[in-house]
């Protein structure tokens, strides 16, 4: 029997448990006989405290799946078959930052999404293209599943900065499934939900279970307020009756920031004043999981963490991994090159939509023009990714302020820039990118 190898960075995450569950799930069609878990010296004990977990759900499992816990990025990923990412650089703190200081000027704080998406794309991906770099040295053939948020972002700059092999998957889409199926009491596999748009600002336009279509009734049920997408990490607002009607599509619940704009920043507000900002609540959530997960006696996934917002990362990473090794031609819902999907935008841009996967990765299924309804905003927001995949590469100020500045959820080029430079400052040690004088430089 062939080997399998598969390698997580970011191995210390408290992610890791879906992976390893997913995993053992498929055991029969996805082999996998030595996975290792690597991290980085400031992650060492998360990483232990995982990893320790990990094999003991894999004694409990009765596989003969090989744990490996390392700091050794040349040793993980030598002779790879998968690489999963699920990085987050400057851990929580950064995220923390992120979120805080565009609430001081009344601006979105979230960490995927406007300003605070933006940095985070700034600090991670120079730690992805070195991977990248280090993969086509070690394994030049491996395929590389990012699900590093911001995921449509980074993918985006590994597909048109490396040769390696790419997908960018996230869990939204799958949790947008189980909304529906949940609507009609059917299983996810019963559900196909037309997908397009961009990572984190999808919309499903066509619904259908078991084939038939109930796009209609769905639709009708999201008005009704009957069926709803409210993802655990984002404030639980509504979309009014008239509003779901016009636009007659099911939007995932990152549309509320750009669709209910000033609510959401007044919840997020009142959040950071209560009862902390996400990310403060997310390290509350974390702590408590890694106390749970040095129980020696738990050997299984806690249900704790899907408060994590980590529920169906397993079924979607492990699925898809699964479809590429064994050339299943399953449709799932990944961030890939356009190539055709839509005319209303580039085909070398990353896109998130429905995709053929099999050995030789992702193929998108056409839909067509984009409904002019939702056709600018996801061209604005491509803009701003291309700016800002572009300044996390060159670590030009200019190109950075442009990027947050025609985002959509940022009011002003003067708060624009103000955000910019606290950025900046406060994050420069992770940013080799960017000189210290970038501003100066401009």
């Amino acid at each position: 029997m062939k080997k399998l190898k598969i390698v997580t960075i970011g191995g210390g995450s408290s992610y890791t448990p879906e992976l390893i569950d997913g995993f053992i799930k498929r055991y029969d069609e996805l082999p996998v006989t030595d996975y290792y878990l690597l991290d980085i010296e400031e992650g060492k004990e998360k990483l232990e405290i995982v990893g320790k977990l990990a094999q003991r759900m894999v004694k409990e499992a009765g596989i003969p799946m090989n744990i490996h816990l390392t700091l050794d990025r040349a040793e993980a990923l030598k002779d790879a078959d998968f690489v999963t990412t699920q990085l987050r650089v400057g851990f929580l703190d950064a995220r923390i930052n992120d979120e805080k200081i565009p609430l001081k000027y009344g601006v979105l704080g979230q960490e995927t999404t406007g300003p605070g998406g933006f940095m985070k794309a700034q600090r991670t991906i120079p730690v992805l293209m070195d991977i990248c770099r280090d993969m086509e040295t070690y394994c030049p053939d491996a395929w590389l599943i990012n699900f590093t948020n911001p995921a449509g972002i980074v993918t985006e700059a590994i597909t048109r900065h490396s040769n390696i092999k790419s997908i960018g998957i996230c869990s939204g889409a799958n949790s947008m499934l189980m909304d529906i199926a949940k609507a009609y009491e059917v299983e996810k596999k019963d559900v196909y939900a037309r997908i397009m748009g961009l990572n984190h600002l999808i919309f499903a336009d066509r619904i259908f279970i078991k084939g038939e279509d109930y796009t209609e009734d769905f639709m009708e049920k999201l008005a009704l307020g009957s069926a709803s997408n409210s993802l655990k990490n984002i404030p639980d607002i509504g979309f009014s009756s008239r509003f779901a009607k016009a636009l007659h599509m099911y939007p995932i619940s990152y549309l509320k920031y750009f669709f209910l704009t000033r609510e959401m920043v007044e919840a997020a507000q009142n959040d950071a004043r209560t009862k902390g900002t996400r990310g403060e609540q997310t390290r509350e959530i974390e702590h408590r999981l890694f106390e749970l997960y040095q129980d020696e006696h738990l050997a299984h996934k806690p249900k704790e963490l899907e408060k994590r917002g980590g529920a169906w990362y397993s079924d979607t990473a492990c699925s898809i991994i699964s479809s590429i090794y064994n050339d299943k031609k399953e449709i799932h819902v990944v961030n890939t090159p356009n190539n055709g999907a839509t005319p209303d935008l580039p085909d070398h841009v990353t896109l998130e939509t429905n995709a053929v996967i099999d050995r030789q990765g992702a193929h998108p299924l056409a839909y067509g023009r984009l409904p002019v309804k939702i056709r600018g905003l996801i061209q604005s927001v491509k803009a701003y990714e291309e700016l800002a995949v572009e300044a996390a590469i060159t670590g030009d100020y200019s190109t950075a302020l442009m990027a947050l500045t025609i985002n959509p959820l940022v009011p002003s080029a003067t708060l624009a820039e103000k955000i910019l430079d606290e950025y900046l400052e406060v994050n420069q040690r992770y940013l080799p990118q960017y000189s210290p004088n970038a501003k100066e430089q401009a």
